[in-house]
């Protein structure tokens, strides 16, 4: 399915680091990928520094692919698929969308009766190739599409497969999330600095650390099992500084505000669903 051309409609920094995660991965041939965006300028740019095509419309670049990547806001997406509808077909084409709280009976509904159709949800770490991406298969794709689904959104980070009813939860938290942690490193900076550090110093230790404690909850290899809990007991000593520290965190409200962050987010990718839907109308 991939030599056969893929299509991605909407190059924005989502789009375009997907883009070159899928490159990099060498799934595709350059002169195999058609891009089109309503910015020409950004896609003529794309054109001469990767080899890509560009698609002179969104119909013209579905007759010359057969996986289609909507990378476009979700109240882009019913006029996309207006668009492609005449040109995408059951047997030839799957449609893999990463626009929030764009539902895969949504996008069914936009296309021909029997369409494939994929919904994801990456994040902003794609930019750099360690996205978080969740996605789920629409009621006519095949196990084949549900393999290439993931091997395509797999080049730009790690991917996990669930059920839809999850997907805006996963907006919420892991979509949303690159802006929750680059707060936290922000904050963390803030406290360095308040106590003498530097500021670039202080700001590469608040990364390094939240980089490292990540690595040690994905690390599956580690006999040790370096969970969150088991992180908190091995820096936590009695009465020392780093007690103190969660403490004062906790009367902050920390652990609330992230909770009711993740609940927001969602409740408001919910509602982009909702309103896709009803401009379909």
């Amino acid at each position: 399915m991939l030599d056969k051309g893929i299509g991605l409609v909407g190059v924005g920094k989502m789009g375009t680091a997907l883009l070159r995660g899928i490159l990099n991965a060498r799934l595709v041939k350059p002169k195999h990928v058609f891009i089109c965006d309503l910015d020409a300028k950004r896609c003529s740019g794309l054109a001469k520094e990767l080899g890509d095509k560009v698609a002179k419309n969104n119909k013209q670049l579905a007759t010359n692919v057969s996986l289609i990547i909507l990378a476009v806001k979700p109240s882009g997406v019913p006029g996309v698929l207006e668009e492609i509808r005449g040109d995408v077909t059951p047997e030839t084409h799957l449609v893999v969308s990463i626009a929030a709280g764009v539902t895969t009976a949504t996008l069914e509904t936009g296309l021909e009766d029997g369409c494939r159709v994929i919904r994801a949800m990456p994040n902003a770490a794609c930019l750099v190739g360690e996205a978080a991406t969740c996605y789920v298969a629409g009621k006519n794709a095949t196990d084949k599409d549900v393999k290439t689904a993931g091997k395509v959104l797999g080049s730009a980070g790690k991917v996990f497969r669930l059920e839809e009813k999850h997907l805006d939860a996963v907006t919420g938290l892991s979509g949303s999330g690159p802006a929750y942690a680059a707060m936290i490193i922000e904050a963390l900076a803030d406290g360095g600095v308040k106590m003498g550090l530097p500021r670039d110093t202080a700001v590469k230790l608040a990364a390094q650390t939240l980089l490292g404690t990540a690595k040690m909850v994905l690390d599956e290899d580690e006999k040790e099992g370096y969970n969150t809990a088991r992180i908190k007991e091995i820096v936590t000593s009695p009465g020392g500084t780093t007690i103190e520290g969660l403490s004062a965190l906790e009367k902050g409200g920390l652990r609330a505000s992230l909770i009711q962050a993740v609940e927001a987010a969602t409740r408001k990718s919910r509602s982009l669903g909702k309103k896709s839907v009803k401009k379909k109308k």
